[in-house]
């Protein structure tokens, strides 16, 4: 575990090939039909993603995740399946992700999962009301540099709420001149870039997928700073 993330440790018996595998019940994503399709389908990211939640020891150390900006899901799903209790948001104006998010989880035989309304930056009633978290899931939240503070006020409310707790994100790298540094720090956030190779998935296919093919993907762990600025 030296140099390895918290919580990251491996998860024996859990399936590598939890998409489409014929030894493995699988996850099934509904199909959308309709537009925009940001929200309605997976993204590069997220089988990656679902690799690691799968990957990790999330039933056996009784973790508690939440997806962020769920979409169809698929992360938050993969760790349901793997037994952890799993709530899944996203955004409360946007009524079409929402309705993806309980497709996913009803063509998963997960209808007790909740999913709730939430809006970057803003505290409402709905993300008070959340139960104490562990981790927090977020696949390629950060596609817009206009919302990238607004993500991380949300993480950061949660992350006091729960300060054991860390955000855990993929994200693909679509400019070397975004930068997060100034808005981790102003928010007393830090981050680590965790190796892909650590979970088998630095490579173009993942879950029996041709995601996430030859796009630059990263993921990084935050969690809050601790009061010695470290």
């Amino acid at each position: 575990m030296s140099g390895e993330p918290r919580f990251l440790s491996r998860c024996r018996g859990a399936s590598h090939s939890y998409v489409g595998s014929p030894h493995h019940e699988g996850v099934k994503l509904p199909t959308c039909y309709f537009k925009p399709p940001r929200g309605c389908s997976p993204t590069s990211h997220a089988p990656l993603l679902a690799h690691i939640s799968n990957t990790s020891s999330l039933k056996p150390l009784g973790l508690l995740p939440t997806e962020v900006g769920a979409g169809v899901s698929l992360p938050g799903v993969v760790a349901a399946k793997c037994g952890a209790q799993v709530v899944l948001s996203d955004g409360e104006e946007l009524p079409r992700c929402l309705r993806s998010c309980r497709r996913s989880c009803l063509a998963n035989r997960l209808p007790h999962i909740p999913v709730l309304g939430l809006t970057w930056g803003r505290v409402s009633p709905e993300l008070l009301a959340l139960p104490p978290v562990d981790i927090i899931l977020g696949s390629d939240v950060f596609f817009d540099p206009k919302d990238f503070e607004d993500i991380l006020t949300t993480v950061y409310f949660l992350l006091e709420k729960n300060p054991h707790a860390q955000f855990w994100t993929t994200y693909q790298v679509r400019s070397a001149d975004w930068s997060m540094e100034a808005l981790l720090c102003k928010w007393r956030l830090k981050s680590i870039l965790v190796p892909l190779r650590s979970f088998g998935a630095d490579q173009e296919h993942l879950a029996g997928s041709s995601l996430p093919g030859r796009h630059t993907i990263e993921m990084m762990i935050i969690s809050l700073a601790q009061s010695d600025g470290t």
